[in-house]
């Protein structure tokens, strides 16, 4: 256990960077929005880590696989969102609880659902993620911190292509059938 009586810097404060040069009114808006996207990434990139393990199915390996590739992508989103949020004199949220509270987006339950009904409830999440991010690139383009928007934007388009191979995935032209007994 630590033995240090006070933190460095407590969460919510921002403190005003001397190299990135933006006021601090600025950088704690910023920092905000960043928190916001930080929660709603690793909400979701819990979902479909769920969804990766419990896939099963005919199409089992490859939405397995691909399902991997997507939480390793909003892995490292939420990465660069939580370091640019440090860069700007904030401290990143930390803490399932806290992204849970924090994000404007809802898990679903801790219920196992058959794949069909968890890609939508990844699609939805994604959706979400994809509005949200608009918003904040636009903010920080607005505050004239275009590095953030920059980095944002880079994220938003993992999300955009994610969100849009999902509902191939759901979409009802397939090669598997399904073999029913009656």
């Amino acid at each position: 256990m630590s033995t240090q009586k006070q933190a460095r810097q407590r969460y919510g404060d921002v403190h005003e960077s001397e190299a990135l040069r933006i006021p601090e009114d600025k950088a704690e808006q910023l920092v905000d929005a960043l928190n916001t996207d930080l929660a709603a990434t690793y909400v979701l990139y819990h979902q479909v880590k769920k969804h990766h393990w419990l896939v099963e199915g005919a199409e089992f390996r490859d939405i397995h696989v691909y399902l991997g590739e997507v939480a390793a992508d909003l892995e490292e989103g939420a990465d660069v969102i939580a370091e640019r949020a440090q860069a700007l004199g904030g401290v990143p949220l930390s803490g399932g609880a806290n992204y849970e509270e924090h994000a404007p987006v809802s898990p679903e339950d801790a219920d196992a659902y058959d794949i069909r009904t968890s890609l939508e409830n990844d699609l939805e999440i994604f959706g979400d993620i994809t509005e949200m991010l608009r918003e904040h690139i636009q903010l920080a383009n607005n505050l004239g911190d275009y590095n953030t928007e920059e980095q944002l934007r880079d994220i938003l388009e993992d999300v955009e292509e994610h969100g849009h191979h999902i509902e191939h995935y759901l979409e009802d032209d397939t090669l598997v059938t399904r073999n029913t007994l009656e």
